[in-house]
């Protein structure tokens, strides 16, 4: 499926609560392509990326991941082996061919797509910006439904919010997610991402006020009508969010148990 010049979509056939229909895998250009996101390690969906470089007539020439999950970066083995084409992605990935670096250009057919460090989702998280056509390429850090998740250790929501921040300042016009369908206004989306998480933190603040002091209650006072299945991933989010004001000294831990800060006790009620 073609979603913007020079660039087409591989739904992967791996639907679920955390991936929507599936993981998208991108071919970018027309004759020597960059795959984004290989996707899971699945014999179809690798058969599919070929067949579909096979009738452009084209070959790969390079391979990105953006971040470490699974669903996007276990097939790229297959498709590295398969296709010859070499392994890009964040230097803390194992076992690829090059590493990339914030504000490195990488080439794409003729043109370039430039690495934005955007750690939080996952600390190995790129996103792949075509500035010309102000594209940016978003992995999991910005989804085209819903929000992403933020689990700990390896999630850090001040990381996650910065990340996010830091894309304001670049010229993107539409997003190609990871997931789900491309988002159309991407300046719209970053502010509502934003505005998402903070108003999430307060929540977490409204719900140690009214005495909610275990993740297990927090969850269940934020999310209320929660899809069982997404409980794990709530409960992720809302400890990053706690990790996050225990830095700022807003919030305690003892045991298993969350506080307010004396200070903290002090202010109103956020909501």
């Amino acid at each position: 499926m073609l979603v913007a010049p020079r660039v087409r979509k591989l739904l992967a056939d791996n639907p679920g609560p955390y991936t929507g229909p599936g993981t998208n895998t991108y071919l970018v250009g027309e004759r020597e392509l960059v795959v984004i996101d290989p996707g899971p390690d699945s014999v179809e969906h690798i058969d599919r990326i070929l067949t579909a470089v096979g009738e452009l007539g084209a070959r790969i020439a390079l391979i990105l991941v953006t971040h470490h999950h699974s669903d996007h970066l276990a097939g790229a083995d297959r498709l590295r082996r398969r296709s010859g084409a070499p392994l890009a992605a964040h230097d803390g990935i194992r076992h690829i061919d090059r590493a990339l670096t914030h504000g490195q250009r990488v080439p794409a057919d003729g043109e370039w797509l430039e690495v934005i460090a955007t750690p939080g989702h996952a600390s190995t998280h790129l996103c792949f910006l075509d500035r010309p056509r102000e594209l940016l390429f978003s992995g999991d850090h910005i989804l085209g439904k819903g929000t992403a998740v933020v689990y700990p250790p390896d999630g850090d929501m001040q990381a996650y919010l910065d990340s996010l921040y830091l894309l304001r300042q670049y010229p993107i016009r539409r997003l190609l997610p990871g997931h789900w369908e491309p988002v159309e206004d991407g300046p719209a989306k970053i502010a509502e991402y934003i505005d998402h998480r903070l108003m999430r933190e307060r929540e977490v603040l409204a719900a140690l006020h009214l005495g909610a002091d275990t993740i297990e209650a927090l969850v269940a006072r934020i999310y209320p009508d929660l899809d069982p299945r997404l409980v794990g991933a709530a409960g992720g989010s809302v400890r990053a969010h706690l990790l996050k004001l225990e830095r700022e000294g807003r919030v305690v831990q003892h045991g298993e148990r969350w506080y307010l800060s004396d200070s903290e006790r002090t202010r109103p009620c956020p909501l």
